[in-house]
């Protein structure tokens, strides 16, 4: 799978030692709140192995995103379609310590860019729960819009959209 280095991170495939922090992040219930609540080691493995298969399957997914300056991982972001989505989705997750130092933003763009690439798909989504304007805030950040709705094991998800230019 490929790497991706943006200024201050690296985009790199899941590693088993990824497991215990990615385990903490599904487990903190601020990180889990618009996600369907928080899961045990066990479900956060499998959802770890899902990421690194759809890689196998598809030719794209989702990065472990690690911060150069320590190594230390803050999160996942990419690209994946999962059976009955409305596209390709952007997505990202981080771990609480990363909010607000704009990680997602500069993951999401690095993640968009390397889709344009190799992708080809007229436009990428992004899933979010109407209650997660923090989520809204980074999508809009990247010249996403709203373009409608979408249920998700049945909750109801903004889908933001990016045409490709």
């Amino acid at each position: 799978m490929p790497q991706v280095q943006t200024r201050r991170l690296l985009l790199r495939g899941f590693r088993a030692e990824d497991l215990d922090a990615h385990a903490a992040m599904d487990a903190d219930p601020e990180v889990m709140r618009y996600m369907g609540g928080v899961v045990d080691r066990e479900e956060s493995w499998r959802r770890m192995a899902t990421h690194v298969g759809h890689w196998v399957l598809n030719g794209y997914g989702t990065w472990a995103v690690e911060r150069k300056a320590d190594g230390v991982l803050v999160g996942r972001i990419g690209l994946w379609k999962p059976e009955g989505w409305p596209g390709v989705e952007v997505g990202w997750k981080l771990v609480r310590h990363a909010w607000g130092n704009g990680y997602a933003t500069e993951a999401a763009r690095a993640s968009i860019e390397w889709g344009w690439e190799m992708l080809d798909v007229p436009a990428l989504i992004s899933l979010i729960h109407p209650q997660n304007d923090a989520s809204m805030r980074v999508a809009e950040r990247l010249g996403m819009h709203r373009a409608s709705h979408h249920t998700i094991n049945g909750e109801r998800a903004i889908v933001f959209e990016l045409a490709r230019p």
